[in-house]
């Protein structure tokens, strides 16, 4: 995809309902990644619409933050948090300029790098750079192009070339992600709009040097 998004459709799918990537739950490629070890510190969680693996990270005791442009999704992440006693934090952010600080040790991208066109994806792993720590490891899940089936899709290479200089890609390998099958693709996966399906995914991780 040579063009991002509009960060405008986000906000709109979220006050109109509930969105293809809200499940309700965490994504279950994540939730493996932190039973693997491969969380630590603290932890940021760019895109994080309405929270669901920013709660469970802070349900285990992470110290993490969730951003989103979204304010719709943003209140909503925060509403879950109060309901459910879950010192989790939210703030309305823009993913593409997080900061100056190097203060995260983690960052758990889940299906938002692959929305970005080639030049919002460099900018935006070199502003994941500037507030992650020397070391620190930034996973990827974003919807592969080997299947068509909702969504905006990115190739393995693509994907390689959205790290620039200051992160090395130590692993590229493919997944699963969980969404909302939804009326357009329901008919076509051979289940009901709102059931949830597991389509192909890209899960990358890269370190910070």
């Amino acid at each position: 995809m040579d063009t991002s998004i509009p960060r405008d459709n986000f906000e709109r799918a979220y006050a109109e309902g509930s969105p293809p990537w809200v499940i309700g739950q965490p994504q279950p490629a994540l939730v493996e990644l932190e039973r693997a070890g491969h969380v630590s510190g603290s932890v940021l969680d760019p895109g994080c619409g309405t929270g669901e693996n920013t709660l469970l990270l802070a349900e285990l005791g992470y110290e993490v933050l969730g951003i989103d442009g979204s304010e719709t999704a943003v209140a909503t992440a925060r509403r879950k948090a109060a309901e459910r006693g879950v010192p989790a934090r939210f703030e309305v952010a823009d993913a593409m300029n997080p900061g100056t600080s190097p203060r995260f040790d983690t960052v758990v991208d889940s299906a938002l790098l692959h929305v970005f066109g080639q030049r919002d994806r460099l900018a935006y792993t070199r502003g994941l750079h500037a507030v992650c720590r020397p070391g620190a490891v930034l996973h990827v899940l974003a919807l592969a192009d080997v299947q068509d089936a909702g969504g905006p899709r990115i190739s393995a290479e693509a994907l390689r070339d959205s790290f620039g200089p200051g992160w090395e890609l130590e692993e590229l390998r493919q997944d699963r992600y969980r969404g909302i099958a939804g009326e357009q693709y329901a008919e076509q996966l051979g289940v009901r709009p709102e059931d949830a399906v597991d389509t192909a995914a890209w899960l990358a991780r890269a370190r910070r040097r």
